[in-house]
């Protein structure tokens, strides 16, 4: 269609409605810089007036960076008709857009505001004429606008009818609820659209049905100009648009054109999961852990036969890449893909072997890496344990209360036996240390750097059964990724780690 779609990005007001969920003032700044900055959104809506000092501290540092940056136009704070406090706490923190808060449903506007119609396009039209006296712009967002135009359509077209002549930039249309279909969407944004063709509309979906996405699309298809939406669909209930998604059917779906620069949606989505505390689901489109992963062995093989199992969602375009996924169901042609990847060449015996090795792992919820696919090809065709190049030889962890953590340990490189100690803030990191010694006084050699760690309970397990520990780390500008299984969080953290040192062996 090639139309250019305004995004508006409101993780920092409406994503932060989500449960539990508060973002400190540096955090706030930082995910509004990357939105902006990196991720190129058209705007961003980074807080509700009036909610805190905390909220006024946030505001006021992102509007100081955005107009030294040159983007304070691009800043927009949620206010409400409060005789002009929203307006004055916006303009105190620098800011120069409100998105208004007012009624699109006659339901609200007379048991919520307990006024008539006429009464409240009377508030309207005074916060827009004291904004603009003090150079704050005006965006309208229309409060259930959707059970408006299934309830009261007369009153949504009496408010627009009544605001025509006032310095209004947009109208925004929330389906506040998230009760419309896709069907009702096309229907009451066409009808806005028709009614108002000089108007700019953007819509903002929630997702309480599941249909957020699909009625993004719907309205785009209408004539909508904007859609908001959130970094990982974050948002009251059971949240709004998500970002990536929001892209990906705008861009694939739709032909039209977005300043979004899809390799920073991951990333992003990385920063607000750490910020926020809520966990991405693995299967969650384009950013989720496992989308790119193939698992059936079908799949593997129709990919090496001209890709026959990829569609547009080339993981390449968001800064990721394909992976093959080794367990019951993978087949020699996971295994292969993941062969090729490592650089191992085996026979057909050898990889039947393997192939039938994995799959007895995943018969027992074993959890197969790439990272493990050396070992179990060295296990398979009859290569001892014995070949592995680090060896844990013996160690000893402590801890103590008020006290630092020790840990002694002695590993074996290359059939040459070395010794280390050392202190840490806890057990694990104790350790490491004691590793990053022996690599830098006796072997001379470079450490990879720890980039990320987490703990789970293995997929099928108990809170009181094993514990898994995955590590990642890079080494000399490649990535790679261990895990360890033991009852023992430390335990298996450092049977990843040693997992980790022979891998680099092989590089």
């Amino acid at each position: 269609m090639d139309r250019y779609i305004e995004i508006l990005d409101t993780t920092l007001r409406d994503g932060e409605q989500t449960d539990s969920v508060s973002f400190l003032p540096h955090e706030k700044l930082s995910i509004a810089r990357a939105l902006l900055q990196t991720v190129k959104v058209d705007r961003v809506e980074v807080a509700s007036a009036r909610v805190s000092e905390g909220e006024k501290e946030a505001v006021s540092m992102i509007c100081r960076w955005a107009k030294g940056a040159g983007m304070l136009d691009r800043v927009e704070v949620l206010g409400f008709l409060d005789g002009g406090k929203s307006v004055d706490w916006i303009a105190e923190c620098g800011g120069q857009c409100i998105n208004l808060l007012c009624k699109g449903s006659l339901r609200h506007c007379k048991y919520q505001l307990r006024k008539s119609p006429e009464e409240h396009i009377a508030d309207i039209r005074q916060s827009i004429e004291y904004a603009r006296s003090r150079g704050v712009r005006v965006n309208i967002y229309l409060e259930d606008w959707s059970n408006g135009m299934k309830d009261s359509p007369e009153y949504v077209y009496q408010v627009m009818d009544a605001l025509a002549d006032t310095e209004i930039e947009r109208y925004m249309l929330p389906d506040t609820l998230g009760v419309l279909n896709p069907l009702q969407v096309l229907e009451f944004v066409r009808k806005m659209v028709k009614r108002y063709p000089k108007a700019h509309f953007d819509f903002h979906a929630h997702n309480d049905y599941d249909l957020a996405i699909s009625n993004v699309l719907a309205a785009v298809l209408s004539g909508c100009q904007g859609i908001h939406a959130t970094v990982n669909g974050l948002g009251e209930r059971a949240g709004n648009a998500p970002l990536a998604s929001v892209q990906a059917i705008l861009h694939d779906q739709f032909e039209a054109r977005t300043n979004i620069d899809e390799t920073a949606l991951f990333q992003i989505s990385r920063l607000v999961e750490s910020y926020s505390a809520i966990p991405i689901s693995p299967n969650r489109p384009i950013v989720g852990e496992s989308v790119f992963t193939q698992v059936a062995g079908v799949h593997a093989d129709g990919d090496s036969k001209h890709n026959l199992y990829q569609n547009s969602l080339r993981p390449e375009r968001f800064g990721r890449k394909r992976e093959y996924a080794l367990g019951k169901n993978s087949g020699k042609a996971n295994i292969k893909k993941n062969l090729d990847a490592l650089g191992l060449e085996l026979t057909p015996e050898q990889t039947k072997l393997v192939t039938e090795r994995i799959t007895e792992l995943g018969d027992r919820k074993e959890i197969v890496t790439p990272d493990d696919l050396p070992f179990i090809v060295n296990d398979v065709i009859k290569h001892n344990a014995d070949t592995n190049k680090v060896k844990l030889v013996s160690y000893m962890v402590s801890t103590a209360r008020s006290l630092r953590s020790y840990a002694s340990l002695r590993i074996e490189v290359d059939g040459v036996e070395y010794e280390s100690a050392s202190t840490g803030d806890g057990q694990y990191d104790a350790f490491v240390k004691g590793l990053h010694k022996i690599y830098a006084e006796k072997l001379h050699r470079e450490f990879p750097v720890l980039t990320n760690y987490f703990v789970t309970i293995p997929p099928g397990g108990r809170t009181d059964a094993l514990v898994q520990t995955v590590i990642s780390w890079e080494y000399k500008g490649k990535s790679l990724r261990t895990r360890g299984l033991d009852a023992d969080q430390t335990d298996s953290a450092i049977k990843a780690t040693i997992k980790m040192l022979n891998a680099i062996e092989n590089m």
